[in-house]
Protein backbone atom coordinates (compact mmCIF):
# COMPACT_ATOMS: atom_id res chain seq x y z
CA UNK A 1 0.00 0.00 0.00
CA UNK A 2 1.35 3.44 -0.97
CA UNK A 3 1.78 5.93 1.88
CA UNK A 4 0.89 9.48 0.95
CA UNK A 5 3.37 12.21 1.84
CA UNK A 6 2.21 14.58 4.60
CA UNK A 7 0.96 17.94 3.39
CA UNK A 8 3.17 21.01 3.61
CA UNK A 9 0.21 23.23 2.65
CA UNK A 10 -3.47 22.47 3.18
CA UNK A 11 -5.77 25.36 2.23
CA UNK A 12 -9.55 25.41 1.97
CA UNK A 13 -11.75 28.18 0.59
CA UNK A 14 -9.21 31.02 0.82
CA UNK A 15 -10.71 34.37 -0.16
CA UNK A 16 -9.32 37.89 -0.31
CA UNK A 17 -10.78 41.11 -1.66
CA UNK A 18 -9.32 44.58 -2.08
CA UNK A 19 -12.24 46.96 -2.22
CA UNK A 20 -14.56 45.70 -4.94
CA UNK A 21 -11.89 43.46 -6.47
CA UNK A 22 -12.12 39.78 -5.54
CA UNK A 23 -8.46 38.84 -5.94
CA UNK A 24 -8.93 35.32 -4.53
CA UNK A 25 -12.40 33.80 -4.66
CA UNK A 26 -12.17 30.45 -2.87
CA UNK A 27 -8.86 28.63 -3.44
CA UNK A 28 -8.19 25.08 -2.23
CA UNK A 29 -4.64 23.68 -2.26
CA UNK A 30 -3.01 20.45 -1.06
CA UNK A 31 0.77 20.49 -1.46
CA UNK A 32 2.76 17.39 -0.37
CA UNK A 33 6.00 17.86 1.54
CA UNK A 34 9.08 17.66 -0.67
CA UNK A 35 7.26 18.61 -3.87
CA UNK A 36 7.65 21.47 -6.29
CA UNK A 37 4.04 22.53 -6.74
CA UNK A 38 3.09 25.05 -9.39
CA UNK A 39 0.36 27.67 -9.19
CA UNK A 40 -0.09 28.65 -12.80
CA UNK A 41 -1.99 31.60 -14.20
CA UNK A 42 -1.74 34.99 -15.89
CA UNK A 43 -0.95 38.30 -14.22
CA UNK A 44 -3.88 39.33 -12.06
CA UNK A 45 -5.13 35.76 -11.54
CA UNK A 46 -4.59 35.92 -7.76
CA UNK A 47 -1.34 33.95 -7.44
CA UNK A 48 0.64 36.50 -5.45
CA UNK A 49 -2.28 37.14 -3.11
CA UNK A 50 -2.48 33.39 -2.37
CA UNK A 51 1.24 33.31 -1.52
CA UNK A 52 0.99 36.38 0.73
CA UNK A 53 -1.86 34.79 2.68
CA UNK A 54 -0.03 31.48 3.09
CA UNK A 55 3.14 33.32 4.17
CA UNK A 56 1.04 35.22 6.78
CA UNK A 57 1.81 38.61 5.23
CA UNK A 58 -1.91 39.35 4.83
CA UNK A 59 -4.91 37.75 6.49
CA UNK A 60 -7.56 35.96 4.44
CA UNK A 61 -11.11 37.31 4.47
CA UNK A 62 -12.46 33.75 4.55
CA UNK A 63 -11.24 30.17 4.49
CA UNK A 64 -8.49 28.41 6.38
CA UNK A 65 -4.98 27.07 5.78
CA UNK A 66 -2.31 25.11 7.60
CA UNK A 67 1.32 25.50 6.58
CA UNK A 68 3.69 22.80 7.88
CA UNK A 69 1.00 21.90 10.38
CA UNK A 70 0.48 25.43 11.70
CA UNK A 71 -2.66 27.54 11.30
CA UNK A 72 -1.89 30.72 9.34
CA UNK A 73 -4.39 32.73 11.40
CA UNK A 74 -3.40 31.68 14.93
CA UNK A 75 0.18 30.46 14.63
CA UNK A 76 1.83 32.91 12.25
CA UNK A 77 5.14 33.03 14.13
CA UNK A 78 5.60 29.26 13.74
CA UNK A 79 4.82 29.51 10.02
CA UNK A 80 7.25 32.38 9.44
CA UNK A 81 10.04 30.58 11.30
CA UNK A 82 10.00 27.71 8.78
CA UNK A 83 9.30 29.38 5.43
CA UNK A 84 10.97 31.84 3.09
CA UNK A 85 9.58 34.02 0.34
CA UNK A 86 11.29 35.17 -2.83
CA UNK A 87 8.98 37.70 -4.42
CA UNK A 88 8.79 39.19 -7.88
CA UNK A 89 11.21 42.00 -6.99
CA UNK A 90 14.66 41.60 -5.46
CA UNK A 91 14.66 42.21 -1.71
CA UNK A 92 18.40 42.61 -1.19
CA UNK A 93 20.07 45.95 -0.39
CA UNK A 94 21.54 47.49 -3.55
CA UNK A 95 23.98 49.64 -1.57
CA UNK A 96 25.69 46.60 -0.02
CA UNK A 97 27.86 43.99 -1.70
CA UNK A 98 26.51 40.51 -2.34
CA UNK A 99 28.57 39.10 0.53
CA UNK A 100 27.54 41.88 2.92
CA UNK A 101 23.88 41.17 2.17
CA UNK A 102 24.20 37.50 3.05
CA UNK A 103 26.28 38.14 6.18
CA UNK A 104 23.76 40.72 7.40
CA UNK A 105 20.87 38.31 6.92
CA UNK A 106 22.78 35.55 8.69
CA UNK A 107 23.33 37.80 11.71
CA UNK A 108 19.66 38.86 11.72
CA UNK A 109 18.66 35.19 11.67
CA UNK A 110 20.79 34.42 14.71
CA UNK A 111 24.01 33.06 13.22
CA UNK A 112 27.32 34.00 14.83
CA UNK A 113 29.74 36.28 12.99
CA UNK A 114 31.89 33.35 11.93
CA UNK A 115 28.90 31.18 10.94
CA UNK A 116 27.27 33.97 8.93
CA UNK A 117 30.50 34.58 6.98
CA UNK A 118 30.96 30.88 6.31
CA UNK A 119 27.36 30.50 5.18
CA UNK A 120 27.63 33.57 2.92
CA UNK A 121 30.74 32.17 1.24
CA UNK A 122 29.07 28.76 0.78
CA UNK A 123 26.05 30.31 -0.91
CA UNK A 124 28.04 32.68 -3.10
CA UNK A 125 30.08 29.74 -4.38
CA UNK A 126 27.07 27.45 -4.83
CA UNK A 127 25.12 30.10 -6.76
CA UNK A 128 28.03 31.02 -9.04
CA UNK A 129 28.41 34.61 -7.87
CA UNK A 130 31.53 34.33 -5.69
CA UNK A 131 33.66 36.34 -8.13
CA UNK A 132 31.21 39.25 -7.89
CA UNK A 133 30.75 39.01 -4.12
CA UNK A 134 32.63 42.27 -3.44
CA UNK A 135 30.61 44.22 -6.01
CA UNK A 136 27.69 46.43 -4.98
CA UNK A 137 24.40 44.70 -5.79
CA UNK A 138 23.25 47.71 -7.83
CA UNK A 139 25.88 46.72 -10.38
CA UNK A 140 24.68 43.08 -10.63
CA UNK A 141 22.96 41.78 -13.76
CA UNK A 142 19.34 40.71 -13.49
CA UNK A 143 20.27 37.04 -13.35
CA UNK A 144 22.92 37.57 -10.68
CA UNK A 145 20.53 39.64 -8.60
CA UNK A 146 17.86 36.95 -8.80
CA UNK A 147 20.35 34.25 -7.75
CA UNK A 148 21.47 36.41 -4.83
CA UNK A 149 17.85 36.98 -3.87
CA UNK A 150 17.20 33.23 -3.73
CA UNK A 151 20.46 32.70 -1.82
CA UNK A 152 19.27 35.28 0.71
CA UNK A 153 16.09 33.25 1.17
CA UNK A 154 18.01 30.14 2.22
CA UNK A 155 20.70 31.56 4.52
CA UNK A 156 18.86 29.37 7.00
CA UNK A 157 17.45 26.53 4.88
CA UNK A 158 13.64 26.70 4.98
CA UNK A 159 11.33 23.70 5.07
CA UNK A 160 9.04 25.52 2.62
CA UNK A 161 9.96 28.14 0.03
CA UNK A 162 7.55 30.40 -1.82
CA UNK A 163 8.91 31.34 -5.26
CA UNK A 164 6.79 34.07 -6.81
CA UNK A 165 7.55 34.61 -10.52
CA UNK A 166 11.24 33.78 -9.96
CA UNK A 167 12.33 34.13 -13.61
CA UNK A 168 10.37 37.19 -14.72
CA UNK A 169 12.56 39.34 -16.94
CA UNK A 170 15.50 36.92 -17.02
CA UNK A 171 17.35 35.79 -20.14
CA UNK A 172 17.18 32.05 -21.03
CA UNK A 173 20.57 31.23 -19.44
CA UNK A 174 19.68 32.89 -16.13
CA UNK A 175 16.24 31.28 -16.19
CA UNK A 176 17.81 27.82 -16.56
CA UNK A 177 20.14 28.57 -13.65
CA UNK A 178 17.18 29.45 -11.43
CA UNK A 179 15.49 26.20 -12.48
CA UNK A 180 18.62 24.26 -11.46
CA UNK A 181 18.61 26.00 -8.08
CA UNK A 182 14.97 25.07 -7.52
CA UNK A 183 15.66 21.42 -8.33
CA UNK A 184 18.67 21.39 -5.98
CA UNK A 185 16.57 22.85 -3.15
CA UNK A 186 13.94 20.17 -3.68
CA UNK A 187 16.63 17.47 -3.69
CA UNK A 188 17.72 18.81 -0.30
CA UNK A 189 14.23 18.33 1.13
CA UNK A 190 12.71 21.80 0.71
CA UNK A 191 9.11 22.02 -0.47
CA UNK A 192 8.58 24.74 -3.09
CA UNK A 193 5.37 26.52 -4.01
CA UNK A 194 6.10 28.04 -7.41
CA UNK A 195 3.83 30.77 -8.75
CA UNK A 196 4.39 31.44 -12.42
CA UNK A 197 2.72 32.71 -15.57
CA UNK A 198 5.16 30.73 -17.71
CA UNK A 199 3.71 27.43 -18.81
CA UNK A 200 7.09 26.05 -19.81
CA UNK A 201 8.40 26.76 -16.31
CA UNK A 202 5.57 24.83 -14.66
CA UNK A 203 6.05 21.98 -17.13
CA UNK A 204 9.81 21.84 -16.42
CA UNK A 205 9.70 22.00 -12.62
CA UNK A 206 6.36 21.12 -11.09
CA UNK A 207 5.31 17.71 -9.76
CA UNK A 208 1.75 19.00 -9.58
CA UNK A 209 -0.01 22.12 -10.88
CA UNK A 210 -3.05 24.13 -9.88
CA UNK A 211 -4.28 26.34 -12.72
CA UNK A 212 -5.75 29.54 -11.31
CA UNK A 213 -7.81 32.05 -13.24
CA UNK A 214 -9.75 35.04 -11.92
CA UNK A 215 -9.10 34.07 -8.32
CA UNK A 216 -10.23 30.42 -8.57
CA UNK A 217 -8.53 27.07 -9.12
CA UNK A 218 -10.02 25.79 -12.37
CA UNK A 219 -7.94 22.62 -12.80
CA UNK A 220 -5.40 20.58 -10.88
CA UNK A 221 -3.09 17.66 -11.65
CA UNK A 222 0.34 16.71 -12.94
CA UNK A 223 1.50 18.34 -16.19
CA UNK A 224 0.78 15.08 -17.99
CA UNK A 225 -2.72 14.81 -16.52
CA UNK A 226 -3.58 18.37 -17.49
CA UNK A 227 -2.37 17.80 -21.03
CA UNK A 228 -4.33 14.56 -21.26
CA UNK A 229 -7.47 16.32 -20.00
CA UNK A 230 -7.65 18.26 -23.27
CA UNK A 231 -8.23 14.90 -24.93
CA UNK A 232 -6.30 15.50 -28.12
CA UNK A 233 -2.83 15.84 -29.51
CA UNK A 234 -1.24 18.95 -30.88
CA UNK A 235 0.44 19.72 -34.20
CA UNK A 236 3.26 22.22 -33.75
CA UNK A 237 4.79 23.93 -36.77
CA UNK A 238 7.70 26.36 -36.87
CA UNK A 239 8.31 28.26 -40.09
CA UNK A 240 11.58 29.43 -41.60
CA UNK A 241 10.17 32.95 -42.03
CA UNK A 242 7.90 34.53 -39.42
CA UNK A 243 6.21 36.78 -42.01
CA UNK A 244 4.64 33.68 -43.55
CA UNK A 245 2.77 32.79 -40.37
CA UNK A 246 -0.58 34.46 -41.25
CA UNK A 247 -0.75 32.53 -44.55
CA UNK A 248 0.28 29.28 -42.87
CA UNK A 249 -2.38 29.83 -40.18
CA UNK A 250 -5.09 30.17 -42.86
CA UNK A 251 -3.95 26.96 -44.56
CA UNK A 252 -3.84 24.96 -41.31
CA UNK A 253 -7.20 26.40 -40.25
CA UNK A 254 -8.78 25.00 -43.43
CA UNK A 255 -6.96 21.67 -43.33
CA UNK A 256 -6.94 20.85 -39.62
CA UNK A 257 -8.77 23.23 -37.28
CA UNK A 258 -8.46 26.26 -34.99
CA UNK A 259 -4.90 27.57 -34.89
CA UNK A 260 -3.09 29.01 -31.86
CA UNK A 261 -0.34 31.54 -32.56
CA UNK A 262 2.51 30.80 -30.16
CA UNK A 263 4.85 33.29 -28.45
CA UNK A 264 7.55 32.46 -31.00
CA UNK A 265 6.55 34.67 -34.00
CA UNK A 266 7.41 31.86 -36.43
CA UNK A 267 5.47 29.14 -34.58
CA UNK A 268 1.85 28.04 -34.52
CA UNK A 269 -0.06 25.01 -33.31
CA UNK A 270 -3.41 23.34 -33.75
CA UNK A 271 -5.25 20.62 -31.81
CA UNK A 272 -5.31 17.40 -33.79
CA UNK A 273 -5.85 13.78 -32.72
CA UNK A 274 -5.55 12.31 -36.24
CA UNK A 275 -1.94 11.93 -37.51
CA UNK A 276 -3.15 11.63 -41.14
CA UNK A 277 -5.00 14.93 -40.89
CA UNK A 278 -1.94 16.56 -39.32
CA UNK A 279 0.20 15.27 -42.19
CA UNK A 280 -2.26 16.73 -44.69
CA UNK A 281 -1.97 20.11 -42.98
CA UNK A 282 1.83 20.10 -43.05
CA UNK A 283 1.80 19.03 -46.71
CA UNK A 284 -0.58 21.85 -47.58
CA UNK A 285 1.74 24.41 -45.96
CA UNK A 286 4.72 22.97 -47.84
CA UNK A 287 2.86 22.95 -51.18
CA UNK A 288 2.12 26.64 -50.71
CA UNK A 289 5.86 27.27 -50.74
CA UNK A 290 6.06 28.26 -47.07
CA UNK A 291 9.33 26.98 -45.65
CA UNK A 292 8.96 24.75 -42.58
CA UNK A 293 11.85 24.66 -40.12
CA UNK A 294 10.35 21.88 -38.01
CA UNK A 295 7.08 20.26 -37.02
CA UNK A 296 5.93 17.73 -34.44
CA UNK A 297 2.78 15.93 -33.35
CA UNK A 298 2.35 15.08 -29.68
CA UNK A 299 0.59 15.91 -26.46
CA UNK A 300 -0.84 19.44 -26.30
CA UNK A 301 1.32 22.09 -24.71
CA UNK A 302 0.32 23.69 -21.44
CA UNK A 303 -0.47 26.83 -23.46
CA UNK A 304 -3.13 24.85 -25.30
CA UNK A 305 -4.37 23.37 -22.02
CA UNK A 306 -4.80 26.84 -20.57
CA UNK A 307 -6.63 28.01 -23.66
CA UNK A 308 -8.94 24.97 -23.51
CA UNK A 309 -9.67 25.51 -19.81
CA UNK A 310 -10.15 29.28 -19.81
CA UNK A 311 -10.93 30.35 -23.35
CA UNK A 312 -7.97 32.74 -23.38
CA UNK A 313 -4.19 32.50 -23.45
CA UNK A 314 -2.13 32.59 -20.25
CA UNK A 315 -0.38 35.76 -21.41
CA UNK A 316 -3.64 37.70 -21.41
CA UNK A 317 -4.27 39.23 -17.97
CA UNK A 318 -7.74 40.08 -16.81
CA UNK A 319 -7.58 43.89 -16.45
CA UNK A 320 -10.28 43.84 -13.76
CA UNK A 321 -8.17 41.64 -11.48
CA UNK A 322 -4.77 43.21 -11.16
CA UNK A 323 -3.52 42.30 -7.71
CA UNK A 324 -3.59 45.09 -5.19
CA UNK A 325 -1.21 45.90 -2.35
CA UNK A 326 -2.39 45.34 1.15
Amino acid sequence: MTTQAPLAIEATGLEKSFGDTHAVAGVDLAVPEGAIYGVLGPNGAGKTTVIRMLATLIAPDAGSARVLGHDIRTDGDAVRSQVSLTGQLASVDEELTGRENLILLGRLLGLSRAASRTRADELLEAFGIAEASARLVKHFSGGMRRRLDIAASIVVTPRLMFLDEPTTGLDPRSRNQVWEIARALQAGGTTILLCTQYLEEADQLADGIAVIDRGRVIAEGTPGQLKASVGTGGLHVRLLESEHRPEAAEILERAVGTVVLEADPAALSVSCADPARAADGVSAVARAGLGIAEFSLGQPSLDEVFLALTGHLAEEPDPTLEEQPS
